[in-house]
């Protein structure tokens, strides 16, 4: 199973995690996270390991082989299908999470490593690419009809959606899967997934069938 960041799988950082990640591990499947915004990023995790999986590289953890983290710019195969991942998003309750005493991670969005890293890889494939797996989404699809009324939207840094923007504007691609923003949605190439769950070989086989944009 893919899923589209907020795995909530390392938010607690203490046994509320442990205790997750035990009962996912009893899970006849294998869970594939791109990092979000509600989670530590697994490379600041000591207990994290680099492992080859689906073609590309992975973060996972011994124990819990089922469970996998996607590194941003590596390419994976799924469904016969070259698929990048690129996790991080910026946290619209950053501020109230950080009043309550909640967690809130400063490095949620891709730093300029990153992202000079995903741009080589792109760069190497010549822009070309069949699926991207994101957190967020490019710019220009922002699904507006979600923002929540009690944020001031002047207060939102969307420098990675900006830059999702900038790459999508020359990315060759068949099909652009993302999460974040609450919805089931489809636009052009771009498919928002929340409560949604579908086979990718449907998805890839079938995309006039996406839920259409409200």
């Amino acid at each position: 199973m893919i899923i589209l960041g907020d795995a909530g799988i390392n938010y607690y950082l203490g046994h509320r995690d442990t205790d997750l990640k035990k009962r996912l591990s009893k899970l006849p499947i294998t869970l594939f996270c791109i990092h979000g915004n509600h989670e530590i990023r697994p490379q600041n995790i000591d207990t994290y390991v680099r492992s080859p999986m689906f073609g590309g590289t992975c973060m996972m953890e011994p124990q819990y082989r089922n469970i996998v983290f996607a590194v941003d710019g590596e390419t994976y195969e799924f469904a016969g299908r070259k698929c990048i991942a690129i996790g991080g998003a910026y946290s619209v309750d950053k501020y109230y999470r950080l009043s309550v005493g909640y967690k809130w991670f400063a490095d949620e969005q891709p730093d300029e490593s990153t992202k000079r890293g995903v741009e080589s890889a792109l760069e190497s494939m010549d822009y070309m690419v069949d699926v991207v797996l994101s957190h967020t989404c490019p710019h220009r699809y922002i699904p507006t009809e979600m923002f929540l009324p009690m944020i001031d939207q002047s207060t939102v840094d969307d420098s990675t959606e900006r830059w999702l923007g900038e790459i999508e504007s020359k990315l060759n691609y068949d099909m652009w899967l993302c999460g974040h923003y609450h919805t089931d949605k489809s636009i052009d190439k771009m498919r928002f997934m929340y409560k949604d769950i579908k086979p990718l070989e449907e998805l890839l086989c079938h995309p006039q069938q996406h839920p259409q944009q409200p």
